[in-house]
């Protein structure tokens, strides 16, 4: 029988701020293997989702650290498959959306992800500026932050005939909204690190 003991206040391991923030155990996790069998990027992924949550599970810092410097963790596409086929409906999707925010915030993202952290940047910084998202601003910000200037290219031209890519920003954002939101989230996220 394993005795499990809480972590201490301050030395709190990321299973627990996971089941704070977000209502996930990873103790639930049984390891069957049914997420990794299900996902369509675990061929892509250096850890199976199914290790992802064994190393929460181990909660120590260096198991931490291990799962937020994988390839892994970027590499889930969100599509929630693991989530359906889990018999405890375990929310590895939700899981590893936090573990990459952890990364990121730890500077433990690997290095596979900094393009996706690039683009998720841009993507935000847009939001918060225009009150929505401006595509072509994006995509330039994007190509400023990773030097990729002709990637992509040749499907500009199809996608301004399509009016895909606006060369202005959209009218009717709340923007002074907007910025309230991101202000807020910021403060929450703040708060939640003391």
């Amino acid at each position: 029988m394993t005795i499990h003991h809480e972590p201490t206040a301050g030395t709190e391991k990321l299973a627990g701020r996971l089941a704070k923030q977000r209502a996930i155990r990873a103790a639930d996790c049984y390891q069957c293997g049914k997420c990794t069998a299900g996902c369509p990027a675990a061929k892509e992924m250096d850890l199976a989702p199914s290790q992802v949550l064994r190393l929460l599970q181990r909660e120590t810092e260096t198991h931490d650290e291990r799962a937020m410097a994988s390839r892994a963790i970027w590499m889930c596409v969100g599509c929630e498959t693991c989530v359906t086929r889990c018999p405890q409906e375990v929310d590895l999707a939700g899981t590893m959306d936090f573990l990459r925010q952890e990364a990121v915030e730890r500077d433990l993202a690997h290095k596979d992800a900094d393009d996706v952290i690039a683009f998720h940047k841009a993507f935000l910084r847009s939001v918060e500026k225009g009150g929505r998202l401006f595509e072509f601003g994006m995509i330039g910000d994007y190509k400023l932050h990773t030097g990729r200037f002709f990637q992509d290219l040749a499907v500009a031209p199809a996608m301004l005939a399509k009016g895909k890519l606006g060369l202005r920003p959209h009218g009717g954002a709340n923007k002074k909204e907007v910025a309230e939101i991101f202000a807020r989230v910021r403060k929450l996220r703040k708060e939640s690190q003391v």
